[in-house]
């Protein structure tokens, strides 16, 4: 048998339902920065490695009259650049790309600009800019010499 003491606590009522209500708010906003900073980091190494397999597809683009002369060996451009959209248009998922070709030290490198948008999926509720666009950046030289 147990007694009660008539007492009844009606003043507390609800109290714990707001707590729990705020709390899983700032814990759904942890979870999503979790997820959404992931996927970003994600999108951020697939830009580097496209940017970076796109910039060597284009390095293999030499002039080969230049070359079969004994020349140095250079960078053909416009054929760079289409081997480089060609590359990227197979792979899929880019939003676009730039291609210039420095110059360092008399030798014509390529330099490729890769940029993906990410769509986040949790933190658009929090946010207003659904959308990242992240950018992956590599630069490539065609290979002159053998390696000693």
């Amino acid at each position: 048998m147990t007694a009660t003491t008539g007492r009844t606590h009606s003043g507390e009522q609800g109290r714990v339902s707001i707590f729990l209500a705020v709390t899983m708010i700032g814990v759904l906003a942890i979870v999503g920065l979790s997820y959404d900073g992931a996927g970003q980091l994600r999108t951020l190494q697939r830009a580097e490695n496209l940017a970076a397999e796109a910039a060597r597809t284009g390095g293999q683009a030499i002039d080969r009259a230049a070359a079969i002369d004994g020349r140095p060996t250079r960078i053909d451009e416009d054929e760079a650049r289409v081997a480089v959209a060609n590359y990227l248009a197979a792979a899929a998922g880019t939003s676009g790309h730039t291609v210039s070709f420095p110059e360092v030290a008399g030798e014509t490198l390529i330099r490729v600009t890769v940029t993906i948008t990410y769509n986040r999926t949790m933190l658009g509720l929090f946010v207003q800019d659904e959308t990242v666009i992240v950018t992956g950046d590599a630069t490539a030289r065609a290979i002159t010499a053998a390696a000693p």
